[in-house]
């Protein structure tokens, strides 16, 4: 990185738990809203991130990663701006299912989904790796925006999943050895010469009982 290339120090965000995530559930591209974890984790998230001075908060425009960076977005005072290409990878037949119906019914694009077959996508939902473009040029076309700024980027595990990727310089059909929490914090830079990893899966927030409303600390 160049004097001439400041780097975009990005916050990037899992939506908060849904119920379809308990439940093993592929949402892909159905809204499903929070559940009352996720609206917990998401008030956690914002009392963490309350000093970071933020210039900008982007969303997927899916209700689970919205109400999420709303939240967010409310605690340090800014606007939450929305980017449908920060959506969670399309998964077509398989939405609504959970990974044993996927299994049972689809035994066959189940496995090429397993073996992460870049060339794979489910009937009527997007390629591996079509989608792993997307994503990174989404948020890469975000930093690119914010030169040299502090933004918090709120989405979905799939999107976290190929950020990762191309800030560690993972194959796309490597096994995933990393978590993608919900409300976790993960830390990147990006400039013109892409992505580099700062933190990952920082979850403290959630376990912190200092951020709870009714502890002694922050009464």
């Amino acid at each position: 990185m160049s004097a001439y290339d400041p780097a975009t120090r990005i916050i990037a965000i899992r939506h908060g738990e849904t119920a379809w995530n308990v439940d093993t559930r592929i949402q892909g591209q159905l809204d499903i809203g929070l559940n009352e974890t996720g609206r917990w984790q998401a008030q956690r998230l914002a009392r963490a991130m309350a000093d970071e001075r933020l210039d900008a908060v982007y969303s997927s425009d899916l209700a689970r990663a919205r109400e999420t960076a709303q939240v967010l977005a409310n605690g340090v005072g800014l606007a939450v701006r929305v980017d449908s290409d920060l959506r969670e990878r399309g998964f077509g037949i398989f939405e609504g299912l959970t990974y044993a119906e996927i299994e049972r019914r689809f035994p066959d694009e189940a496995r090429r989904w397993r073996q992460r077959d870049a060339g794979f996508g489910p009937a009527g939902g997007e390629q591996l790796q079509g989608f792993y473009q997307r994503a990174v040029g989404a948020v890469a076309a975000i930093a690119s925006r914010h030169r040299g700024r502090h933004i918090a980027v709120v989405t979905h595990g799939g999107v976290l999943d190929a950020l990762y990727r191309a800030a560690s310089r993972v194959a796309l059909d490597a096994p995933r050895t990393w978590q993608v929490g919900n409300a976790s914090i993960n830390r990147l830079l990006a400039s013109d010469e892409g992505f580099v990893l700062v933190g990952w899966a920082d979850a403290f927030h959630l376990e912190d009982p200092a951020l709870d409303e009714a502890s002694d600390v922050m009464s």
